[in-house]
């Protein structure tokens, strides 16, 4: 992939993450790229989602966990 595209990428996922839960730190960032790549295989593909939260139970602990805390962020950011 193009240098140049990547660091764009980057930056518009910074740039969401911040409109999304209200600071773009690196940890927020991580699990909003987190949710967001997951998200968008279970909708896509959730038989592979449904495989891999079997093969990780663990993970998938993780993941809801990710996932709440976006969902708890994002909704003090429209809060204020």
């Amino acid at each position: 992939m193009d240098n140049n595209l990547s660091e764009q990428i980057n930056g518009l996922l910074e740039k969401y993450t911040e409109l999304l839960v209200g600071e773009a730190s690196a940890d927020n960032v991580e699990k909003v790229k987190t949710w967001i790549v997951y998200s968008h295989i279970a909708k896509s593909m959730p038989p592979l989602a449904k495989h891999w939260n079997a093969e990780y139970p663990d993970a998938k602990d993780q993941i809801k966990n990710v996932i709440a805390e976006v969902k708890e962020m994002n909704e003090r950011n429209r809060q204020k």
